[in-house]
């Protein structure tokens, strides 16, 4: 990502590594069993390290950055991104994973992990301020529940990290 942006997922780097980690231990755990049961071939070799791959691709988070007025998440194929002063519609989706997805009224969709934001506050706070602005013009329509619930998340998870550093926790 370019570095105009003003915030950033500061734990992308570490969830990587534990893609790649995750990806790697497959791949040796399914060596190992074929090495003891004498079963190790080369086509399989190539298997097991094509199924490593896929796993580390999938558990890959997308890389999320935000500057005033625009959220990026950029994945392993594309980067989308969204003007958040123009949002029209924000809705959580929840299922096997959390999702939060947001939309302009320029055609831009990105949908991101709320789990991003509740850890950087700064991104949040950009997304906070650009959301109220949307609102202002009367863009945003749907998504004020989200959006609220959402800050009760930040906010709570700020004051128990500051209940935390502090040593009232």
């Amino acid at each position: 990502m370019p570095d105009t942006f003003c915030a950033r997922d500061e734990r992308w780097a570490g969830e990587a590594r534990s893609a790649v980690l995750y990806a790697a231990v497959l791949f040796a755990l399914l060596l190992g069993i074929d090495a003891l049961t004498g079963q190790l071939a080369p086509w399989r070799v190539v298997s097991w390290a094509g199924l490593g791959a896929a796993l580390g691709l999938v558990l890959l988070p997308a890389r999320v950055g935000a500057t005033a007025d625009r959220l990026t998440a950029r994945g392993l194929w594309r980067e989308r991104s969204v003007r958040t002063d123009r949002l029209v519609a924000v809705r959580c989706v929840d299922g096997v994973a959390h999702r939060l997805v947001l939309r302009d009224d320029l055609g831009g969709r990105v949908e991101i992990d709320p789990a991003v934001l509740v850890a950087n506050p700064p991104l949040w706070r950009l997304l906070d301020e650009a959301a109220r602005v949307s609102v202002e013009r009367g863009l945003l329509l749907c998504g004020g529940t989200a959006l609220r619930r959402l800050a009760r998340q930040v906010d709570g998870e700020l004051a128990r990290t500051v209940f935390q550093v502090s040593g009232l926790r």
